[in-house]
């Protein structure tokens, strides 16, 4: 089985500067990882110039840490994002002269600057898990967690790391997509449960499963999207094992499994 760290995007529309969708907490490997991340010039100047945040889970915000070294960049996210970011005193250590935060509107195209526009949409999801209270809402469509439509002007693609459920609402907005990245947390609803890893089904923790009547191999079968390619797969799922039977599955319905380094060009 090939290793995997946390999930997050790097994507580019000059090879030059490059925006994060989400910043996990394996960030500083994934740079070492990545030349084309690495830092440029005697002033160690990062190539990283945004990132964009989907959510305020903590493997999409922990990495933020790793960009902390006077390194000047943009964050964007939505209003209750950017509110829980700035209200967590760990956050503090990002230069306010540096890091500029730019908040996101749902369903409004935003430019980031370097030829990439985002345009974020609600998606079932829920709260960030430290923001829970005794009575968590699932499936929920607010700025709390979001999806991605990014275009250059001529090419677009949907980036969807985290989704409690494909509703009607979004399988309307994917239909005829060129390239979707979508959560792929685990196979089954039940699989940490009977794992005994958890007492939460993926839908409590505010994801959908890529197996049974509603998940999303499924849900979003007859799409006639060009490519789709599983992210934020849980280390619980039978996927990531290449000979299983589940990965063998998820492929023959027309599905790619992420692995670290892989890249895609549109």
């Amino acid at each position: 089985m090939r290793p995997r760290t946390q999930s997050s995007l790097a994507i580019s529309s000059d090879g030059e500067r490059w925006l994060l969708l989400n910043a996990s907490p394996d960030l500083r490997q994934q740079i070492i990882a990545s030349p084309q991340l690495h830092p440029r010039g005697t002033g160690r100047q990062s190539p990283i110039a945004a990132v964009v945040v989907t959510n305020g889970d903590v493997d999409h915000l922990a990495g933020l840490l790793t960009l902390r070294e006077q390194q000047e960049f943009t964050l964007f996210g939505t209003r209750s994002t950017l509110v829980e970011v700035a209200h967590d005193g760990l956050f503090a250590v990002l230069n306010k002269a540096l890091v500029h935060t730019k908040t996101l509107a749902l369903d409004a195209a935003t430019d980031t600057g370097f030829g990439i526009r985002v345009t974020p949409f609600a998606v079932p999801g829920k709260v960030p898990l430290y923001l829970e209270t005794a009575h968590v809402e699932i499936g929920t469509e607010t700025e709390s967690t979001i999806g991605l439509e990014v275009s250059d002007g001529s090419k677009t693609f949907f980036y969807i790391p985290g989704c409690a459920e494909v509703t009607d609402r979004l399988r309307g907005r994917l239909r005829g997509a060129a390239l979707l990245f979508f959560d792929g947390t685990t196979y089954t609803d039940d699989e940490m449960v009977r794992l005994g890893m958890s007492a939460k089904t993926a839908w409590r923790m505010g994801h959908v499963a890529m197996s049974g009547p509603n998940g999303s191999v499924r849900r979003l079968a007859d799409l006639d999207i060009a490519r789709k390619i599983y992210v934020h797969i849980n280390n619980t799922n039978p996927v990531l094992i290449e000979d299983s039977h589940e990965r063998k599955s998820v492929e023959a319905a027309g599905w790619d499994v992420s692995f670290d380094g892989m890249e895609v060009k549109l």
